[in-house]
Order: C-alpha cells, then sequence, then structure tokens
C-alpha cells in the first residue's frame, strides 16, 4: 500500500519566493520538491513549438499526454511561455489532467514540498504545513527581471510588472482552482526579508509540525 508523505504546501503569486524556499526547504529536509507551475509552463512551450495558433483541446491533449522528461525543457521560463502558460492553467480540463500526476508525486517518500497556487486548496488540502508566500507587485517585478535578464532576455521593468499583474488577475479570477490563502495557511509576506529570512520561518513551521505542537 503506497504510504503518504510529510507534505508542505506552498502557494502564492508570481515572484514571492515560493519555488527559491521550496527548493531550500526541501534540501533542508532531505525532501522531494515539485514546482507544479513547471507542468503548465511545459503544456505551454510545447504549445508553441507547433508554431500556430492553439484551442483549448489542443492544450488539454499536451496535458494528458505530458512527459516528465518535458518539464527541464531549457525555454519553460520565457515571457513567452509564461504568458501563455497563464492562460493554460485556466482551463479546467487541463488542471484534471495534470492534477494525478502532483497528487501521486508525495506518496512513498519521507517528505515532500510542492508549490503552486492550488497546493493547499486543491492538490493537497490536507497537507501538514500550508505557507502562503506574498510580496508587493514592484518587488516581484524586481525579481522576475532580475532572472530573465540572468537569461539574457531584454526586457523593460515596466513591461515585466504589467505582465505580472495581468497575471495575477488571472490567477486570481479563474473560475479552476484560483489562487487563494486558505484559512490554515500561514502567510509570509517575502517584500523586505531575505531568503534566508524567509526561510528560517518556513523552517520553524515545518519543524513545529513535526514535533507535534
Amino acid at each position: 500500500m503506497l504510504r503518504r508523505s510529510f507534505v508542505v504546501a506552498i502557494d502564492g503569486p508570481a515572484g514571492s519566493g515560493k519555488g527559491t524556499i521550496g527548493k531550500a526547504l526541501a534540501k533542508h529536509f532531505g525532501w522531494k520538491f515539485l514546482d507544479t507551475g513547471l507542468l503548465y509552463r511545459a503544456v505551454a512551450q510545447k504549445i508553441i513549438s507547433f508554431q500556430g495558433s492553439w484551442c483549448e483541446d489542443e492544450a488539454i491533449r499536451v496535458a494528458m499526454n505530458l512527459s516528465e522528461s518535458e518539464l527541464d525543457h531549457p525555454d519553460l521560463r520565457t515571457p513567452e511561455v509564461s504568458k501563455l502558460a497563464s492562460k493554460v492553467a485556466a482551463i479546467q480540463e487541463v488542471r484534471e489532467a495534470l492534477l494525478d500526476w502532483q497528487r501521486d508525486f508525495v506518496f512513498d517518500c519521507d517528505g515532500a514540498v510542492l508549490d503552486g497556487r492550488d497546493i493547499a486548496s486543491v492538490v493537497v488540502p490536507d497537507a501538514e504545513v500550508k505557507l502562503f508566500l506574498t510580496a508587493s507587485p514592484e518587488k516581484r517585478a524586481e525579481r522576475r527581471h532580475r532572472e530573465l535578464v540572468a537569461q539574457g532576455k531584454t526586457v523593460e521593468l515596466n513591461h515585466v510588472l504589467d505582465e505580472l499583474i495581468l497575471r495575477d488577475q488571472r490567477d486570481i479570477t479563474r473560475l479552476s482552482s484560483p489562487l487563494v490563502k486558505t484559512k490554515d495557511a500561514i502567510k509570509i509576506d517575502t517584500t523586505t526579508k531575505s531568503i534566508q529570512e524567509s526561510l528560517a520561518v518556513a523552517i520553524n513551521m515545518v519543524e513545529k509540525r513535526l514535533k507535534g505542537s
């Protein structure tokens, strides 16, 4: 019988630091980590590779046949992929097609950290620890802009901010699994916190739960 692991669910908007904190948290405890946003990015990237117009049926088909190797594609974090990934993620049938993948990830391991936008509300609602990371739009845009520049991309900071705000709107208002902070999630505002400070808060929450307090 498969054993469900200790799960940390991390939700939050783009650029809030959930991926960075999630990876570091998983490494600290020696657990597995899954950036669930990569699933939607991989679907978007594959659609873009077709070099034509797309439709919801095509997105659903790609999601149903997505392979793990496609999560390693080097172009998953380009602005073009990010923009389409937000649209793809709003399709209920796409989310349903990828839901089992995400839920299977938390079995037969000591622990698992998943980050996304509906981890605590939909994917693993009974997660032992639920964190909601956030930051001001300006700070999040600054972080994302820095990432893109490091990748050799030429893009204006104001453009990144505009795209981020638009994506926030899509994520919050979509009918299928919108971005939401669950009542039992601990909010961490990373606007003025360093990675180390935010990670320390997350580690403390996990350690308390592991000790049963």
